[in-house]
């Protein structure tokens, strides 16, 4: 069943620290329609790219571990924005602060057709209001 609404379009940030993940999550969110505006692999470089103000973003895919550091500050400043993001770990839900209980998480390793269902439910909460 194709998802509910259209990805085409979407500006989303990647915040992973691995390499080779960050480009095939790139490759697939290119592959769903979305425009990928920027892979940050540490955490104060997903902040700057949140903070920037002349960069339009409509979402965010997080990894919980970024360099050993928790991508939380990310998410907060999402949060803070409006943006809605979900977060894509090898931890799982356990990974996930008990603030961002209600995001929603995938488990990597993952397929594309499992991002394009977390990106479409991810924004049809965002667009029920």
């Amino acid at each position: 069943m194709p998802p509910s609404i259209s990805l085409r379009g979407l500006r989303l940030l990647v915040v992973e620290d691995e390499a080779m993940v960050a480009m095939l999550v790139e490759d697939m969110l290119t592959d769903l329609g979305c425009v990928v505006v920027g892979i940050a692999g540490t955490v104060a470089n997903g902040l700057a790219v949140v903070g920037a103000g002349d960069v339009a973003l409509d979402g965010a895919v997080l990894d919980v571990n970024i360099g050993g550091e928790k991508v939380f500050p990310v998410a907060d400043a999402l949060a803070a924005r409006g943006v809605p993001f979900l977060f894509a770990t090898g931890y799982g839900a356990a990974g996930v602060a008990d603030r961002y209980a209600d995001k929603r998480v995938i488990a990597k390793p993952f397929q594309s057709r499992v991002l394009e269902d977390a990106l479409a439910a991810t924004f049809a909460r965002t667009t029920r209001g």
